[in-house]
């Protein structure tokens, strides 16, 4: 009986403390139980991954949710996924292309018209690693994209954010801005040779001092960059 006890009593140590390094690096599980009746959401690029688990736990907790996607066809299915798992019916598709400032403006025009209240807009979506792209406006696409198209929506809904206050700004960022340095005389890669994940971490550290310089002129509304 002794001779196992060793060896159990050491298994049982790796199993919990790798338990614990998952939690440690994952952050645990979000112990709030808050739901959101009557509040509007909305996700960018909520079709798949990252956006799409936000879109169905907020579902879950009773939030009017938006997706915001380029690809229809795909945000109709995820909003059909979501509506189905969780029995919320007000989870809806919207095209949002923000490769396109005319998209952009399109898509937020609706959403002013069309929603009483915003309270929370998650900007998600985001390209990575990309080749030398460009926007449909010339700007670089990862750039372009991750910070600069969301920028232009924000800025778009902010009057009806600002109206819904106590509302939410949660902006997708990356560990990636660490590296990230921005070249105002060159954004797009004209100049230099272009350098895809250095292209990205730009992107991101834009992401991150737009939300820092966004929450200090803010009163009401609350601006976070967030790690997933």
């Amino acid at each position: 009986m002794n001779r196992y006890l060793v060896p159990a009593s050491l298994l049982g140590t790796a199993v919990g403390g790798a338990v614990l390094f998952k939690d440690y690096v994952s952050g645990g599980a979000c112990p709030s139980k808050a739901t959101i009746q009557g509040k509007t959401v909305i996700v960018t690029g909520a079709n798949t991954g990252i956006g799409k688990q936000t879109a169905l736990e907020l579902a879950r907790r009773g939030g009017n949710i938006i997706l915001a996607c380029r690809d229809m066809e795909k945000c109709e299915a995820a909003a059909k996924d979501i509506r189905r798992e969780t029995l919320n019916h007000c989870v809806n598709a919207r095209r949002l292309d923000l490769a396109s400032l005319k998209s952009i403006r399109e898509f937020a025009a609706k959403i002013i018209e069309e929603e009483e209240r915003v309270h929370v807009l998650v900007n998600n979506a985001a390209v990575m690693r990309c080749p030398h792209w460009t926007t449909e406006d010339g700007f670089e696409i990862q750039l372009g994209v991750n910070h600069l198209g969301h920028f232009l929506l924000t800025n778009l809904l902010l009057d009806k954010l600002k109206a819904s206050a106590p509302s939410r700004i949660i902006n997708l960022s990356s560990l990636a801005h660490i590296a990230g340095h921005i070249d105002f005389d060159d954004l797009n890669w004209e100049k230099r040779k272009y350098d895809t994940k250095a292209a990205y971490c730009q992107s991101k550290l834009a992401v991150v001092l737009f939300t820092k310089e966004l929450s200090r002129r803010l009163q009401g509304v609350c601006v976070a960059s967030v790690f997933p």
